[in-house]
């Protein structure tokens, strides 16, 4: 049966289509006979106990510059839809924390992918911290002193913000690194919260794998390899795709998550993995399907999509 579908997500001119994951699932949906509707999160209005956007109609196509067309907007109940994808890309700030309090009151009546109270108490770099015997050894905190002992038992360590997103002012620093003093105090002038430091992982080199769990299983992967002396294998950073398959230490890890991913509604995450150590859970606007599917791998879109359905229909959402 087709679903009505809005999309929250940043403005859709922006996008660039060829990696983008949440263009990939709106080429599904409507490939499936749904109706999209679009908005972004400025446009969401709360009155009284009922939730409100400002939506257009959308049409897709899978040609840059040409790949959508909007119809008029009109003021929408969300709780009149059927399904809604919280898509936005970080930051994950106070104003992406507002939205999933927002969208909240409308789920599950209205289904919200990922689940808006699982989003907002899942921070990637935060929530992962719940698999310690899964990670290399990391540390959570702004203190110096802690820091310096961290950096003294480990050696070579990676230093970035708690809220950071796409590699931005990730940092590779040495246990006699010169610049370490520098660099505390930028970090401290930048960011009020603690930040990640993360013993380094030197095959980082060979590649920092994605793997895409959908529901809650593993069902594609990707390895981003970095360009020449960064240690960043962010695509929007430069790293290079490359097609991969998974390890038997990488399906234990998956198995060991994935149970925990489904209880908490997460349905489309992305997970982090260098060396077979798992160093973040992504859940806000994960990305990769594209580049998987591009290289040989599977159609995750379509994957995503049946998992929606399949909750829709066995009355998750009403």
């Amino acid at each position: 049966m087709p679903l009505t579908v809005a999309v929250q997500m940043d403005p859709i001119e922006r996008i660039r289509i060829a990696g983008d994951s949440t263009f990939a699932l709106l080429l599904e949906a409507q490939a499936r006979g749904h109706k999209l509707v679009y908005y972004t999160p400025d446009r969401l209005n709360l009155q009284g106990a009922r939730l409100f956007a400002e939506t257009q109609p959308l049409a897709v196509r899978d040609a840059q510059g040409d790949h959508f067309t909007l119809g008029e907007a009109r003021t929408t109940d969300l709780s009149d839809l059927d399904v809604v994808l919280l898509r936005q890309d970080p930051p994950f700030d106070l104003a992406y924390i507002a939205t999933t309090h927002l969208l909240e009151r409308i789920h599950p009546r209205t289904l919200v992918v990922n689940d808006p109270r699982a989003v907002r108490d899942a921070p990637e770099k935060l929530f992962v911290m719940d698999f310690p015997e899964l990670m290399p050894p990391t540390l959570i905190s702004r203190e110096r002193a802690a820091i310096e002992a961290f950096r003294a038992e480990h050696g070579d360590v990676v230093m970035k913000p708690l809220y950071g997103f796409g590699g931005g002012a990730v940092f590779k620093v040495g246990p006699r690194d010169p610049n370490f003093g520098s660099l505390f105090d930028l970090f401290s002038a930048s960011f009020r919260e603690p930040w990640v430091i993360q013993k380094f992982l030197p095959q980082v080199a060979e590649g920092d794998k994605r793997i895409v769990l959908v529901d809650g299983e593993a069902l594609g992967a990707v390895n981003r390899v970095p360009v020449g002396d960064d240690i960043r294998s962010n695509m929007v950073r430069g790293g290079a795709a490359v097609a991969t398959d998974l390890t038997a230490k990488e399906r234990a890890i998956c198995a060991h998550i994935g149970p925990e991913l489904k209880r908490r509604g997460l349905v489309f995450v992305g997970i982090d993995v260098i060396d077979g150590f798992l160093t973040e859970i992504n859940v806000t606007s994960p990305t990769g399907i594209r580049a998987i599917q591009r290289l040989g791998g599977p159609d995750l879109a379509a994957a995503i999509w049946d998992a929606i359905e399949a909750k829709r229909r066995g009355g998750a959402a009403r």
